[in-house]
């Protein structure tokens, strides 16, 4: 499987922490880790200084504690520890994973399980709370999704479409229906007229107001949006503990 990866498998670059000013660039392949730095300073000596580089092989880095020191001083605590991972071949192939193909695995699980996906890192997060992700899920459901379902979806969410029974779902078709009808007969009349937001509005309006079933709606909408602590992005991309 290791084959199948691309280079390179991490790389990052910025400035270091004050009073740092020097610039930095790391880049982790399947056979070395690259060190660069740019020294950056107002002082006339130090304009003439050239960058800097070192390169070492995975096993001689995780022997290279002055080089994770300076990983640790520029990037964090949390950048060295999956540098190390990596350099031990520990990959995580399913974040390596396109988001469609991703998408596809993840609609054969349970709403439940999907909720606590969503809990893992901020990428599934992302894609559980993705249009895409609630429209296959409701194509799944479904038999059949009609045009005029998939044209409401456009205009309320499929996922607020998903959390709508069978019975309001024909109340929403037949109020558009008899608004489009109405638009046609009289086009010039504004109490006919209606924009696609405020119909939708109204719409999502009905959806808690006119079912009992459907009071919790929202509630139980929130509920399974998946709320997490922000990680940090450069590890949470690459997240190769798990590998």
């Amino acid at each position: 499987m290791a084959s199948l990866l691309t280079d390179p498998l991490f790389e990052t670059s910025g400035r270091g922490p004050p009073p740092i000013k020097d610039y930095y660039h790391f880049f982790v392949t399947k056979s070395e880790i690259i060190w660069r730095w740019w020294k950056i300073s107002p002082r006339m000596v130090d304009r003439q200084t050239k960058p800097g580089e070192v390169k070492e092989s995975l096993s001689d880095f995780l022997e290279d504690t002055d080089l994770q020191r300076e990983v640790r001083v520029v990037f964090g605590e949390h950048v060295l520890e999956f540098t190390k991972a990596l350099c031990e071949g520990h990959y995580n192939y399913l974040d390596r994973l396109s988001d469609p193909l991703l998408l596809r695995i993840i609609n054969f699980l349970e709403l439940e399980d999907v909720l606590q996906l969503g809990w893992t890192s901020r990428k599934f997060q992302q894609l559980c709370g993705t249009e895409e992700f609630w429209e296959q899920a409701m194509r799944r459901s479904s038999c059949s999704i009609s045009d005029e379902v998939a044209s409401l979806a456009k205009e309320m969410g499929w996922r607020t479409i998903f959390f709508t029974n069978k019975l309001q779902l024909q109340r929403l078709l037949s109020r558009r229906r008899r608004g489009t009808e109405g638009q046609q007969e009289n086009p010039s009349t504004d109490e006919v007229t209606q924009s696609p937001e405020s119909s939708s509005e109204s719409s999502k309006e009905e959806i808690i107001a006119g079912d009992p079933d459907s009071d919790n709606i929202d509630s139980y909408i929130d509920s399974t949006e998946p709320q997490i602590d922000d990680l940090d992005p450069d590890v949470d991309k690459h997240n190769a503990t798990s590998g």
